[in-house]
């Protein structure tokens, strides 16, 4: 018997979504007040290379959950904030290398600072017992789906 009736509002999917898509919304709010003209997509190509600089744009395709016109769009618009610069790979000419320049360095620090505020803004009144399950459900939902599990 299946755990969930499909009802619009109470599908775990439409309640993360639009969780995420509030917090995403507030994030983006507080880099704008804080006068960083970067996206929120922008950022998380970032706190990959922040995490590990110089990664193919198909490992920032696998990282980030996103597809190469979207990677290399947001590639594109970083580059022209002087944010990151593509280099040839020294092991393999055809890929090319995402690399962050001084400038996004400095902008770590700032943005996981502002990051880590908007998520105190969103757990407000959330006990770390919660969250926690939370977290382990949707892990195990993602797990589920990956790995094609049916029960």
């Amino acid at each position: 018997m299946p755990n969930n009736h499909f009802k619009r509002g109470e599908l775990y999917s439409v309640i993360n979504g639009m969780a995420s898509t509030a917090v995403a919304r507030r994030l983006q709010k507080n880099f704008r007040q804080a006068g960083l003209e970067i996206t929120i997509e922008q950022w998380s190509i970032l706190y990959h290379l922040w995490k590990q600089d110089c990664l193919s744009q198909q490992e920032l395709c696998t990282r980030t959950f996103r597809d190469k016109p979207s990677i290399t769009r947001l590639i594109d618009n970083l580059e022209k904030q002087k944010l990151v610069k593509r280099m040839p790979s020294k092991t393999d000419r055809r890929i090319n290398l995402v690399c962050l320049t001084p400038a996004a360095i400095e902008l770590q620090e700032m943005t996981i600072l502002i990051a880590n505020q908007t998520m105190d803004e969103a757990l407000v009144g959330i006990s770390k017992e919660e969250i926690n399950v939370v977290k382990n459900v949707f892990q195990r939902v993602y797990d589920n789906c990956i790995n094609g599990t049916n029960s």
